[in-house]
């Protein structure tokens, strides 16, 4: 068992400095073409950070352990905001752009809400993951027609991390098979130490697994709030989240049928209260204050005590 938990560390390990490596070479790939700050932190570092959370729910649902993906992606998503969100704005105060307040927010409880719909059948079949696909290019085209019409402006004055195109490619590659490694490791090892404690994979993906998994998010956003990128900080959150149920769910749904039990429609339905607690929060100053932050936290540790009971 002892053997297990160093497997689970090395897996996460590998699972966040694989990520890490991911995003310094997406965003290098993306710098060099101008793109926006606030699309670099919704499709690019989202879906870099994201990248873990996909590893380990497709894993999962090749070897049979599909609790896991759903458990997972609610999970994660439930500690982005209450946990990653919340320990970054009590940091420093997050600024919130007017276009992920008027979109990219309501579209994440969107697709949360599309989910937990899909799954009222006890399951999200093939047809429903090839629909949550379906949604994520039309959330990347809609974002690129914002980029191009003008609507979303790069506002980051910093220079970019200087990569060539070559090491940028490197970097990115590299990143992404840690992942794939660190997230095999992790899958396995979750599993065997579940079964050892008498455990439902439910309990393992929504706690072990998820934090395991948003931990680039958490250094990735906090990072980014401490250097003043704040359209970042918030947009890699949120887009993490859109794209933990579209891309994450969605490819592990066309692998095979994920199963949705009673217990995730609960889960689901917290992770939509965390988004429009969120969204309420930021809505009138445009802007996650620091008491903000500690509300976070403290909706985050009354679920815990709730699951618990």
């Amino acid at each position: 068992m002892v053997l297990q938990w160093i497997l689970l560390a090395a897996g996460f390990a590998l699972l966040i400095k694989g990520a890490d490596f991911f995003v310094d070479g997406a965003v290098g790939i993306a710098k060099k073409f101008g793109i926006p700050q606030l699309i670099i932190g919704l499709t690019v570092v989202a879906l870099g950070t994201s990248a873990p959370e996909a590893a380990v729910s497709i894993a999962s649902a090749t070897k049979g352990a599909a609790d896991i993906t759903i458990g997972n992606v609610v999970g994660s998503n439930i500690l982005n905001i209450f946990i990653i969100l919340g320990l970054t704005a009590v940091i420093v105060a997050i600024s919130v752009s007017g276009s992920t307040i008027k979109f990219d927010i309501p579209f994440m409880l969107g697709v949360t809400a599309l989910m937990l719909l899909l799954g009222l059948d006890g399951s999200i079949s093939r047809i429903d993951a090839a629909i949550l696909v379906g949604l994520m290019i039309f959330y990347i085209f809609y974002l690129i027609r914002m980029v191009k019409s003008g609507k979303i402006a790069d506002e980051d004055d910093k220079p970019a991390k200087k990569l060539t195109i070559p090491v940028a490619l490197i970097l990115a590659g590299i990143g992404i098979a840690m992942i794939i490694f660190g997230s095999q490791i992790t899958v396995n090892a979750a599993t065997e130490i579940a079964r050892s404690f008498g455990v439902s994979e439910r309990f393992i993906g929504l706690t072990v697994v998820a934090l395991g998994t948003s931990l680039p998010e958490l250094f990735t956003s906090v990072t980014a709030a401490r250097k003043g990128n704040a359209d970042i900080a918030v947009g890699n959150v949120v887009g993490s989240n859109i794209f933990n149920i579209l891309f994450v769910v969605g490819i592990s749904g066309l692998i095979t049928n994920i199963p949705f039990t009673v217990p995730f429609r609960v889960d689901t339905l917290i992770a939509i209260g965390a988004g429009v607690l969120l969204w309420l929060l930021c809505f009138k100053k445009k802007k996650l204050f620091r008491w903000g932050g500690v509300i976070l936290l403290a909706s985050y540790a009354a679920y815990f005590f709730f699951w618990l009971m």
